[in-house]
């Protein structure tokens, strides 16, 4: 038995879950959670690259493109001090909270391509109206959990893990058209992966929760292996809690992945976020992944195809990719050659 049949058997033991090889794909393109264009484009970019021609090569998964939600142009006259297009972000959510509630139904791993990091909001939402055991792991270069208080943009780009944790529930007024949205995720069950850019009210979020977190100084000093096996003891030491992974191409470093609106420099490498997503497959009990915040508007030709390359990099290790390659099916042996009498 090979290192990687060990490791999945040991990460998996102890749970009922078992590994799906079943893929849902969604589509969400919506920007308004953010205040740059492009970002809505990154469904049909992501896809234009080959995304499901190359999700269907992984050996033995199965995919299903259930193509993009609805977003509305439409936005209702609704005021909410520093939080922008709550309406638009909002219905999209709402929207996407059902679509991934029926992809995982259907007994497939929801795969949502975005799109803003807002987001998350109807993910997670999704998800935990399957699995309310679920764990939430949030790959990111920022926390994403402000407030429309503590948040310095009003961008709800800013604000997804705020908005769906039951704890800071106290801290928001009353969201117009959010009635559909309770916040019943726990913060005990979030870690962070990969920040280096927290605001001060997010650190203290952060603090006074107690939230485990492997920022780029930790991964740095521990490596990523050893980050994301901790981080999933801490969260689920029985091993047997549905994972979520919420990924922001900005979680890796602005060389790696330049087309997006807020770069930040010293984050993972790619050759790290793969690793991050293998361990994580590897535990079979991955159901949902969100890959955001790639904008093919930004940056030069070269700049949005190696962004793209890299999530699309990411979301096959997330979903069973070898990089030490795959036998062709059903063929044990090496062709002969045969020779003609002619």
């Amino acid at each position: 038995m090979n290192f990687v049949k060990i490791f999945v058997r040991k990460m998996s033991q102890n749970t009922n879950l078992k590994p799906l090889n079943r893929v849902g794909v969604i589509g969400v393109p919506f920007e308004k959670g953010q205040k740059k264009y492009g970002v809505s484009i990154a469904p049909a970019a992501v896809r234009a690259a080959g995304l499901i021609d190359e999700l269907k090569e992984i050996d033995g998964l199965d995919v299903k493109d259930f193509g993009d939600i609805e977003t509305s142009s439409c936005e209702n006259n609704v005021n909410v001090n520093n939080m922008n297009h709550l309406p638009l972000v909002s219905a999209c959510n709402k929207n996407l909270s059902e679509r991934v509630s029926h992809v995982l139904k259907d007994g497939r791993i929801a795969v949502t391509v975005g799109g803003d990091h807002s987001i998350g909001v109807g993910t997670v939402d999704g998800h935990y109206n399957v699995n309310e055991d679920m764990i939430l792991i949030w790959v990111d270069a920022h926390a994403d959990i402000n407030t429309n208080k503590t948040s310095e943009s009003g961008s709800v780009h800013g604000m997804p893990v705020a908005l769906l944790v039951r704890e800071l529930s106290d801290y928001w007024p009353y969201l117009p058209t959010m009635d559909w949205q309770v916040p019943r995720f726990s913060i005990k069950n979030l870690g962070y992966i990969g920040l280096r850019s927290v605001d001060k009210y997010e650190r203290l979020a952060i603090e006074k929760y107690n939230v485990p977190t492997f920022t780029m100084e930790d991964v740095d000093l521990h490596g990523v292996e050893k980050s994301i096996t901790h981080l999933l003891k801490v969260l689920d030491p029985e091993n047997r809690k549905p994972i979520h992974v919420s990924f922001d191409i900005d979680s890796l470093d602005a060389l790696e992945a330049p087309s997006t609106g807020t770069p930040v420099r010293g984050g993972l490498t790619l050759r790290e976020a793969i690793k991050l997503m293998e361990i994580i497959h590897a535990t079979g009990r991955l159901r949902a992944i969100d890959l955001v915040e790639i904008n093919p508007a930004i940056g030069n030709e070269n700049d949005r195809k190696r962004t793209i390359e890299a999530g699309l990099c990411v979301l096959k290790a997330a979903l069973g990719f070898s990089r030490k390659g795959s036998p062709p099916k059903g063929i044990t042996d090496l062709p002969i050659q045969t020779i003609s009498n002619n």
